[in-house]
Protein backbone atom coordinates (compact mmCIF):
# COMPACT_ATOMS: atom_id res chain seq x y z
CA UNK A 1 0.00 0.00 0.00
CA UNK A 2 1.41 3.30 -0.83
CA UNK A 3 1.35 6.28 1.20
CA UNK A 4 -0.17 9.40 0.04
CA UNK A 5 1.85 12.48 0.78
CA UNK A 6 0.36 15.74 1.27
CA UNK A 7 2.15 16.59 -2.24
CA UNK A 8 0.56 13.87 -3.80
CA UNK A 9 -2.96 14.24 -2.65
CA UNK A 10 -2.91 17.85 -3.97
CA UNK A 11 -1.78 16.87 -7.43
CA UNK A 12 -4.69 14.25 -7.48
CA UNK A 13 -7.09 17.02 -6.52
CA UNK A 14 -5.39 19.62 -9.25
CA UNK A 15 -5.70 16.41 -12.08
CA UNK A 16 -8.86 15.93 -11.45
CA UNK A 17 -9.60 19.49 -11.92
CA UNK A 18 -7.99 20.00 -15.07
CA UNK A 19 -9.37 16.44 -16.53
CA UNK A 20 -9.31 17.46 -19.74
CA UNK A 21 -6.01 19.06 -20.25
CA UNK A 22 -2.41 17.68 -21.19
CA UNK A 23 -0.56 19.66 -18.50
CA UNK A 24 3.25 20.59 -18.70
CA UNK A 25 5.17 20.23 -15.71
CA UNK A 26 5.12 24.03 -15.44
CA UNK A 27 1.49 24.51 -15.69
CA UNK A 28 1.01 22.03 -13.06
CA UNK A 29 3.21 23.70 -10.89
CA UNK A 30 1.38 27.14 -11.48
CA UNK A 31 -2.12 25.50 -10.57
CA UNK A 32 -0.25 24.10 -7.35
CA UNK A 33 0.54 28.09 -6.26
CA UNK A 34 0.18 29.02 -3.57
CA UNK A 35 1.58 25.98 -2.30
CA UNK A 36 4.90 25.34 -3.45
CA UNK A 37 5.62 22.00 -4.90
CA UNK A 38 9.43 21.87 -6.64
CA UNK A 39 9.68 20.12 -9.73
CA UNK A 40 11.32 17.42 -8.93
CA UNK A 41 8.72 16.74 -6.82
CA UNK A 42 6.12 16.79 -9.42
CA UNK A 43 8.15 14.83 -11.54
CA UNK A 44 8.59 11.99 -9.70
CA UNK A 45 4.77 12.43 -8.63
CA UNK A 46 4.28 12.05 -12.31
CA UNK A 47 6.14 8.90 -12.72
CA UNK A 48 4.78 7.17 -10.00
CA UNK A 49 1.09 8.15 -10.96
CA UNK A 50 1.73 6.85 -14.74
CA UNK A 51 3.42 3.82 -13.28
CA UNK A 52 -0.13 3.46 -11.24
CA UNK A 53 -2.11 3.72 -14.39
CA UNK A 54 -3.34 6.90 -13.48
CA UNK A 55 -1.75 9.51 -15.88
CA UNK A 56 -0.31 9.43 -19.16
CA UNK A 57 2.90 11.23 -20.74
CA UNK A 58 2.32 12.35 -24.36
CA UNK A 59 4.61 14.85 -26.39
CA UNK A 60 3.46 18.61 -26.07
CA UNK A 61 2.20 19.41 -29.94
CA UNK A 62 5.14 21.67 -31.36
CA UNK A 63 7.46 21.29 -28.38
CA UNK A 64 10.32 18.42 -27.31
CA UNK A 65 8.40 19.02 -23.86
CA UNK A 66 6.13 16.19 -22.07
CA UNK A 67 2.76 17.04 -21.01
CA UNK A 68 0.60 14.56 -18.99
CA UNK A 69 -2.93 13.63 -19.15
CA UNK A 70 -4.82 12.60 -15.97
CA UNK A 71 -6.97 9.37 -17.07
CA UNK A 72 -7.93 8.10 -13.23
CA UNK A 73 -10.99 10.22 -13.48
CA UNK A 74 -14.46 8.36 -13.43
CA UNK A 75 -15.75 11.00 -15.80
CA UNK A 76 -12.94 9.53 -18.58
CA UNK A 77 -13.35 5.67 -18.72
CA UNK A 78 -16.01 5.38 -20.89
CA UNK A 79 -14.88 8.32 -23.78
CA UNK A 80 -12.08 8.34 -26.66
CA UNK A 81 -9.73 11.53 -26.03
CA UNK A 82 -9.52 13.91 -29.03
CA UNK A 83 -6.69 16.35 -28.90
CA UNK A 84 -6.16 19.49 -31.27
CA UNK A 85 -2.27 19.49 -32.25
CA UNK A 86 -2.63 23.23 -32.69
CA UNK A 87 -4.27 24.65 -29.27
CA UNK A 88 -3.27 21.35 -27.37
CA UNK A 89 -7.13 21.30 -25.69
CA UNK A 90 -8.32 17.62 -24.97
CA UNK A 91 -12.26 16.77 -25.74
CA UNK A 92 -14.37 13.87 -24.77
CA UNK A 93 -15.52 11.74 -27.98
CA UNK A 94 -19.24 11.41 -26.68
CA UNK A 95 -20.55 7.98 -25.44
CA UNK A 96 -22.54 6.79 -28.16
CA UNK A 97 -20.05 7.60 -30.81
CA UNK A 98 -16.63 6.01 -28.76
CA UNK A 99 -18.56 2.59 -28.50
CA UNK A 100 -19.53 2.90 -32.09
CA UNK A 101 -15.83 3.25 -32.81
CA UNK A 102 -14.77 0.85 -30.12
CA UNK A 103 -17.39 -2.13 -31.12
CA UNK A 104 -16.23 -1.46 -35.05
CA UNK A 105 -12.78 -1.84 -34.35
CA UNK A 106 -13.08 -4.73 -31.89
CA UNK A 107 -15.28 -6.47 -34.51
CA UNK A 108 -13.01 -5.92 -37.44
CA UNK A 109 -10.19 -6.04 -35.98
CA UNK A 110 -10.29 -8.52 -32.71
CA UNK A 111 -7.92 -5.29 -30.96
CA UNK A 112 -9.52 -4.09 -27.71
CA UNK A 113 -9.31 -0.31 -27.56
CA UNK A 114 -8.20 1.16 -24.27
CA UNK A 115 -10.25 4.34 -23.67
CA UNK A 116 -7.35 6.22 -22.41
CA UNK A 117 -6.66 6.67 -26.38
CA UNK A 118 -6.25 9.98 -27.62
CA UNK A 119 -7.20 10.97 -31.14
CA UNK A 120 -5.56 13.88 -32.26
CA UNK A 121 -6.26 15.95 -35.38
CA UNK A 122 -7.47 19.89 -35.42
CA UNK A 123 -10.29 21.05 -33.24
CA UNK A 124 -12.90 23.16 -35.03
CA UNK A 125 -12.09 26.46 -33.27
CA UNK A 126 -8.57 25.99 -34.87
CA UNK A 127 -9.91 24.77 -38.25
CA UNK A 128 -11.67 27.73 -38.72
CA UNK A 129 -9.12 30.09 -37.97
Amino acid sequence: MRYTTKQRKLLLETLENHVDETLSVEQIAALLEPETVSRSAIYRNMSSLEGDGLVKSVKLPGTQKVGFRYVGSNRCKEHLHLECTRCGRTFHLPTPATSLLIENVEQNSGFQVDTSTVLTGICPDCKDR
